[in-house]
């Protein structure tokens, strides 16, 4: 069993509306430090082994995240990852980032 977790976030200079309305009622509330708030969306899929990386970028692309305006991030860990399984899903989130 694997379990994907899919970070969705608005790309740099879309406008952010709730974060936006967010961000005016933290400063209502006293938290004038706050300067900017961007609001996404985190999905955890559990899936068996089956389901590779390359299918939940799939299910990125055609539904969970819409390209044109969010950028999205999969960190892949299996229920009960041991340390090999961190160091690997570390080297690929870093790789799916681009680093």
């Amino acid at each position: 069993m694997r379990r994907y977790e899919v970070y969705v976030t608005g790309k740099p200079g879309i406008f952010d509306p709730a974060g936006k309305t967010t961000a005016g009622a933290l400063d209502n509330l006293g938290y004038s430090g706050v300067e900017r708030v961007r609001i996404g969306k985190f999905l955890q899929l559990e899936c068996d082994d089956a389901i590779s990386l390359e299918q939940v970028t799939e299910m990125c692309e055609k539904l969970l995240a819409n390209p044109i305006i969010e950028d999205y991030r999969i960190e892949c860990t299996p229920e009960n990852p041991s340390r090999a399984d961190a160091q690997a899903v570390f080297r690929g989130v870093l790789e799916n980032n681009g680093e």
